[in-house]
């Protein structure tokens, strides 16, 4: 390599080291010593002259002392720049009062929705129940064959379904996870199932087209619809408040036999709103599984996630819940 390419080359790497100037007076030495220094790179290349020509070390001087002075000058410039953005930064805070209280920081908070799921698998949880959780997407069979719904059925008009294709649908309760749960675990079995499931039915103020269930069941010998009477009624009371009105009334679900709609006295419109739905688990059912129905004893329950934080909260419209206002997300 020539002399003028090297001088070049020196150039070349003290430009770079310039466009990534640090601020630390330490690193700043540094960059000074490697280039400007009495052992740096433009005093080797002032060495190297002994090794040319006579006639080509006048040339090469000048064109060293040149190559050292532009250098120096722009570190001198460089350096005068960093010293006065700090002077810049420092005075900029001689006018800030430390004493005054900062800036309130806000912070996220848990969904409503969710702050009501966990209350309610923690009351779940204190009464024996275990957890589950199962396929948002499933086939026709779990979702609704498997659970007395026949296939032409008057039964499935009572729910409006999402379908994927003919056999795969988003479902339409958490209740295709008793299938599953029934085909891989042996009685006794007592578990809650939380989740999300889809109907495509009107939106009101009490109706959404998705929206989180809680679905129970539990299996073993000697279950009465009593004993499901007295969890519920318990569970409604400690969600809601001890002194919450409550009634069953008889309804119809293909799955369970006899079943019932559970209702609460929602005393700011005046009226009852359904909460959940729940009855002793149809021997069908069980046959689907493999549980032996003179055997085996059952009771389901499905319970909206939402129609309780409605009650709890006191809110108005199920809408609210999913609309990301921040001025209603703020409350909780």
């Amino acid at each position: 390599m020539s002399i003028n390419d090297k001088i070049e080359a020196v150039r070349e790497k003290f430009m770079t080291a310039l466009e990534s100037f640090p601020s630390d007076p330490i690193a700043i030495e540094k960059i000074r010593v490697k280039f400007l220094g009495r052992k740096g790179l433009v005093a080797r290349l002032f060495a190297e002259m002994g090794s040319l020509l006579s006639s080509e070390r006048p040339r090469v001087g000048k064109i060293l002392n040149d190559v050292k002075r532009d250098l120096t000058a722009q570190f001198e410039k460089k350096v005068a720049a960093v010293k006065s953005l700090d002077k810049n930064r420092n005075d900029s805070h001689k006018n800030v009062d430390y004493t005054l209280p900062g800036y309130k920081i806000k912070t996220g908070s848990i969904h409503p929705i969710e702050q009501v799921t966990k209350e309610l698998i923690d009351i779940f949880k204190s009464l024996g129940f275990s957890v589950a959780y199962g396929p948002e997407i499933d086939d026709d069979y779990h979702n609704f064959s498997a659970l007395n719904f026949p296939k032409h059925h008057p039964a499935r008009d009572m729910q409006d379904t999402f379908f994927i294709d003919p056999e795969i649908v988003l479902r339409t309760h958490t209740s295709n996870v008793q299938i599953h749960l029934m085909e891989t675990v042996d009685p006794p079995l007592r578990y809650i199932v939380p989740g999300r499931v889809y109907r495509n039915e009107a939106i009101s103020f009490k109706s959404f087209c998705l929206f989180h269930q809680i679905e129970g069941l539990y299996v073993d010998k000697n279950v009465t619809f009593v004993e499901m009477k007295s969890i519920l009624e318990y569970f409604l009371r400690r969600i809601i408040g001890k002194n919450v009105n409550i009634r069953f009334r008889p309804s119809y679900f293909p799955f369970t036999e006899p079943s019932a709609e559970v209702d609460i006295w929602n005393s700011e419109r005046g009226q009852w709103m359904e909460i959940l739905g729940c009855g002793m688990v149809h021997p069908k059912v069980f046959g689907n599984v493999g549980y032996d129905p003179e055997i085996w004893k059952g009771y389901a329950f499905g319970l909206g996630v939402e129609r309780i934080a409605m009650l709890k909260y006191d809110i108005k419209d199920i809408r609210m819940l999913y609309r990301n206002d921040i001025r209603f997300l703020e409350q909780f």
